[in-house]
């Protein structure tokens, strides 16, 4: 007879996240994550049968509350500006950093290190990027400034925000001044105002 599982499942996940946030896919040892989550190595194998698939099974879950709900902030139409939107989910991003949150994005450090070689972790990164890149676009066509805006035009100028929404949560993740950050939110301002 199996003796029932002595820990919780989605306590172990939320402290393999931390873990891997902390120190990134390729740097997260295995003795890093049995102290993080609290659990023998038989424990680990046997639930997550290895690294590799905790990490899928940490992004799935940082795609779940982090990615979706970035892509929910995109969405949502009680702000009818959808440049309001982009720029609040930037400034979002500095106001984390601002009161001490420098770990910066979970899925811009998987695509942006050794892991993202694996076809299953690319893969991964790349669902949630499209998510991202998706909500941008959505915001896009809610913008009253960028009123008929070709789709073509729309898609180029989301990828441009992606890219920059990307490169803030690594800088972010560095921990460079806070000037530099607010500057990139200002930035972000520029690109969205007519031309």
């Amino acid at each position: 007879m199996a003796r029932p599982r002595e820990f919780d499942t989605d306590d172990a996940l939320e402290a393999a996240m931390q873990v891997f946030w902390r120190h990134g896919y390729q740097d997260a040892s295995l003795p890093d994550l049995l102290e993080g989550m609290g659990l023998t190595r038989g424990s680990l194998y046997k639930a997550f049968k290895d690294k590799k698939n905790l990490f899928l099974l940490v992004l799935d879950r940082y795609e779940t509350a982090a990615v979706d709900g970035a892509v929910e902030v995109l969405r949502d139409r009680s702000i009818t500006d959808g440049s309001a939107r982009i720029t609040g989910l930037f400034a979002g991003v500095v106001a984390a950093s601002e009161g001490g949150d420098h770990r910066g994005c979970l899925l811009c450090t998987a695509a942006a290190g050794a892991a993202a070689d694996d076809t299953d972790i690319a893969k991964a990164v790349h669902i949630g990027m499209a998510k991202m890149q998706k909500g941008f676009e959505y915001a896009l066509g809610d913008a009253p400034q960028l009123e008929g805006l070709a789709d073509a035009d729309r898609l180029r100028l989301a990828n441009v925000l992606l890219t920059q929404y990307i490169g803030l949560r690594m800088l972010v993740r560095s921990r460079l001044p806070l000037g530099v950050l607010e500057g990139a939110v200002r930035g972000i301002e520029d690109i969205l105002r007519p031309a």
